[in-house]
């Protein structure tokens, strides 16, 4: 109601005088782009369109994920980075074009996130767009930009819980401070952002959806406004300055050697350099944390290696659209070698791909029956409504940590197949101290009857430039990392096979890959000791990069 007919009806007539400030972008900028939308070529979410001379606003039946891109305007850091006369006056033209015809009301347009995103652009590019630009022009920005914000005031509650309505409380306290006159709306718009942070960013840094990649998106908006308190010599919320510094040691916390984050929750390739951009904000750059009690998530270090584990109960319904059945999943890196990871996030909007890519098979864990710990709301026919939010799933996650000299230990349990399959699932995992053994002990504990006929599936899901073979006569695998380092895995007493995977987290579309499969009869088998040994070090050629081939699969065909 607040956003429809009776919004577009309402006059308006309050416009600020001039804008004060212009947040930074700290997203990447890629010039070449410039010279393809000053042509009518316009590459969004995997869709191309050519104008054929028209405005992209005029456009009718295009991809809805294309139409949002479009409508955000982040593609304005691509024109303003080939700094030119031309890329600005393409800029001028197209923000017209869409006070034009996309002003008063647009289905896709006037999304909520589409807007959030819209008033964050023209606020960092105002500068490049309005230089130049005549009196006229300048009133009608800034009265649609004003006109934008009140409509993103106003339906803010209605906006989906989670890092979608913090930033949209990020972009009207941003616009606030941006804009002369606000009074009362900047102090309500900061009370809110207040508010938003500190409901939403745990004691420990993370986010209350269980996902790495709210930390990366939160922050890469939430530095700017930091930024636009303190030029404007405003006084800096509490909650602010807390969030940042809670959420920079945990962003450190799921980076592996290679700078990538693991893939927990919804995280898919990382974007490197947005995150490098991020972190050197952090002032205090010390070493991560190794235990997000409230987040649901331990970090095991020895030497050079790293592993990550998942040990967290489902996120509340309200935000766990985007969460995954991954309980007690693991990820394992040495060095800048990936080893073992989960199977990540599609960055094609494909229902099925979404479906596969949050099921526990998708995860270095167990399943039983090739069922998912957690169930998820049906797609169809509430999915379009409602989105697939996780119904049930672990809710007692124990965790007990032991740290020595000789490494460190991590034991944790989950009730995910308790109601279905009245199983617990308990997970040890050891690193030694000098990061060269992982080991691993799975356990099933039954609490009640339990079908002899059930069976579990250990997996442990291979990042695809490792070169795999089974050795020592089918009982253990060989692992050789492009660098030359070597793991050997073994599972003694558990027949042990290799068989395909997918990784659906590369930043060139989908991988093949392989995983290690162990399995075995719940009663006959209640549990599984599993080991990775390093067996060979990296061996570096005279120019100092591998003398190993990149055996990285091509991508996967849509």
């Amino acid at each position: 109601m607040h956003g429809g007919p009776l919004f577009r009806m309402q006059p308006f007539s309050s416009v600020p005088a001039r804008l004060l400030i212009a947040p930074q972008d700290l997203r990447t900028a890629d010039a070449t782009n410039a010279a393809d939308i000053y042509g009518g070529r316009f590459l969004f979410s995997g869709h191309l369109v050519e104008t054929q001379g028209k405005s992209p606003f005029e456009l009718k039946a295009v991809h809805e994920d294309w139409q949002r891109e479009l409508h955000s305007f982040g593609w304005l850091r691509d024109l303003r980075a080939a700094d030119s006369q031309i890329a600005r006056q393409n800029a001028r033209a197209l923000v017209e074009d869409w006070i034009k015809y996309s002003g008063r009301w647009h289905e896709i347009g006037w999304e909520a996130g589409v807007v959030t995103r819209r008033i964050l652009s023209w606020l960092a590019h105002s500068p490049f767009i309005l230089q130049d630009g005549d009196h006229d022009f300048y009133r009608s920005f800034v009265k649609s930009l004003a006109r934008q914000v009140r409509f993103l005031r106003q339906t803010i509650n209605e906006t989906d819980d989670g890092v979608e309505r913090l930033h949209a409380a990020l972009a009207i306290a941003s616009a606030c401070i941006s804009m002369a006159g606000q009074g009362r709306f900047a102090r309500q718009s900061i009370r809110r952002l207040e508010h938003e942070l500190n409901r939403q960013i745990l004691p420990d840094g993370g986010h209350i959806s269980r996902n790495p990649r709210a930390l990366i998106d939160i922050l890469a908006d939430l530095l700017p406004v930091r930024q636009a308190f303190v030029a404007q010599g405003l006084e800096m919320p509490p909650a602010m300055l807390q969030s940042v510094d809670r959420m920079m040691p945990l962003l450190r916390f799921f980076r592996h050697g290679d700078g990538a984050l693991a893939h927990f929750n919804g995280m898919g390739s990382t974007p490197g350099d947005l995150v490098a951009t991020i972190l050197a904000y952090d002032d205090a750059r010390g070493a991560p944390p190794v235990n997000a009690p409230h987040s649901g998530y331990q970090r095991l270090s020895g030497g050079s290696s790293v592993v990550l584990l998942d040990t967290g109960p489902a996120p509340v319904l309200s935000v766990s659209g985007d969460a995954h059945a991954g309980c007690l999943s693991l990820e394992f890196s040495s060095a800048t070698n990936r080893i073992v990871v989960n199977c990540g996030v599609s960055p094609k909007s494909n229902p099925l791909w979404r479906k596969v890519s949050r099921s526990t098979a998708a995860h270095s864990t167990a399943t039983i029956e090739d069922t998912s710990s957690s169930r998820f709301l049906s797609e169809k026919p509430f999915g379009h409504l409602l989105g697939a939010p996780i119904l049930s799933g672990p809710v007692n996650v124990p965790v007990e940590r032991e740290d020595d000299r000789a490494g460190s230990r991590i034991s944790a349990s989950h009730d995910g197949y308790a109601a279905e399959f009245r199983v617990l699932h308990k997970r040890d995992v050891s690193l030694s101290a000098d990061g060269t053994v992982l080991d691993g002990l799975d356990t099933f504990s039954a609490i009640g009857n339990v079908d002899p006929e059930h069976g579990f599936a250990i997996r442990f899901h291979l990042h695809p430039s490792l070169r795999t073979s089974l050795i020592r006569g089918g009982s253990a695998v060989l692992l050789v990392c492009r660098d030359g380092e070597a793991w050997e895995f073994e599972a003694p007493g558990s027949e042990i096979v290799l068989e395909e995977s997918i990784y659906l987290s590369d930043v060139y579309g989908h991988r093949k890959s392989e995983q290690i499969v162990v399995a075995g009869a719940l009663l006959a088998t209640p549990s599984v000791g599993w080991q990775f040994r390093k067996t060979a070090t990296a061996k570096l050629s005279r120019r100092g990069t591998s003398d190993f081939d990149d055996v990285g699969e091509l991508p996967l065909e849509e």
